[in-house]
């Protein structure tokens, strides 16, 4: 398995209503400086239906000012439709809505 598709194993898992951020995703991959990487990977997403790309901010909660399936106001509009709420500050708020794997995936 690839880099890519180790990655995008993990943002398939990510539940509607939660995001990761992308060193999250980089640690469940196998290595906690892949930060980078998985924004690259994100952005090369070969098929945005099934892989959430939209669930994955950074580490403030901020989404993607070049996401790439819409640009940055269509991310937030993805999380929003999902139930994810935002800050009066314009980030996810990440206490409440960063993926758990060891809960959210029972």
């Amino acid at each position: 398995m690839t880099v890519f598709e180790r990655i995008y194993a993990i943002v398939r898992q990510i539940p509607p209503g939660r995001v990761a951020t992308y060193g999250q995703v980089a640690m469940l991959a196998g290595n906690p400086r892949w930060a980078r990487v998985v924004g690259y990977a994100l952005h090369q997403n070969p098929d945005p239906d099934t892989i959430p790309c939209h669930r994955v901010v950074n580490r403030q909660g901020r989404t993607a000012s070049a996401f790439a399936f819409g640009g940055e106001d269509m991310q937030r509009f993805l999380l929003e439709a999902e139930g994810v709420g935002f800050t009066p500050e314009g980030v996810v708020d990440l206490e409440k809505y960063i993926w758990h794997t060891d809960v959210d995936n029972r």
